[in-house]
């Protein structure tokens, strides 16, 4: 089973303009994404995907200087521009990282590795009560063909109602036992100014410029000092708001 992380951007945004390219310790947000996810353990490879526009040749290029993969594709929809990565790369699994959650947990993606070598699901999500950004999902490339087969809409940018919606599938929750993970309260993702403050002053306090602390870590110091939460956290019920409006489900007939 060949597992392959997807790293998913643009250099557009209207929030936060070109927050891909934006400066955190002498690094590009975009590069901060790499650095973390070259640390999950058991991945054939990682692929940056993003979209065909001239615009985001900069993250191509990012890519290559990084040694990694890059697929270039649809700007609206996310199912065909993974599939595309998929059949490029012959993945049989996909470990899917938002390039938003500069401090997702590579421990995570890694159980989800595990956990789907032994369970097969075809869609592997986290529980509710995991820290937000800390793992977005799993699943297989033949329910990933399958999604694009049966969707009628090219704006997928909500997708995950396309395996879990459908009863399709064989959906699975990420087994986290350890209690580390699970936190509320804390907004670990990257759309507003206030996002860029929270994860600034979190590499303060950190005392490091390269985004290869552990999860825990990150965690545990935002147990002890609250008031970091308080930077962001008062923007994540606008966000959930946005993403609820922006979720449909299409399907042929």
């Amino acid at each position: 089973m060949r597992f392959f992380a997807f790293i998913t951007a643009r250099t557009d945004s209207n929030r936060l303009p070109q927050k891909m390219l934006l400066p955190i310790k002498g690094r590009k947000v975009i590069e901060h994404v790499i650095d973390r996810a070259k640390m999950i353990r058991g991945l054939d490879g990682i692929v940056l995907c993003t979209s065909d526009r001239p615009q985001d040749d900069v993250l191509e290029e990012i890519a290559k200087n990084e040694g990694i993969l890059c697929f270039r594709g649809s700007l609206e929809d996310k199912l065909e521009r993974w599939h595309g990565a998929s059949e490029m790369c012959g993945a049989d699994y996909i470990l899917t990282i938002d390039a938003d959650d500069l401090f997702f947990a590579p421990e995570l993606c890694e159980l989800a590795i595990e956990q789907a070598k032994q369970d097969t699901p075809d869609f592997i999500q986290g529980p509710k009560t995991l820290a937000c950004g800390a793992f977005t999902y799993c699943f297989s490339a033949s329910a990933l063909k399958k999604v694009c087969e049966i969707k009628d809409s090219t704006d997928t940018e909500m997708m995950w109602v396309y395996f879990t919606d459908t009863g399709l599938f064989k959906i699975a929750e990420l087994k986290v036992e350890d209690p580390v993970y699970h936190l509320d309260g804390v907004r670990m993702t990257l759309d507003y100014p206030e996002d860029l403050a929270f994860f600034e002053r979190v590499f303060d306090e950190l005392g490091t410029d390269r985004n290869t602390a552990s999860t825990p870590n990150i965690l545990n110091l935002l147990r002890e000092k609250p008031e970091i939460n308080e930077i962001n956290y008062f923007r994540q019920a606008e966000f959930l708001d946005n993403q609820r409006k922006k979720t449909t489900l299409k399907l042929k007939e």
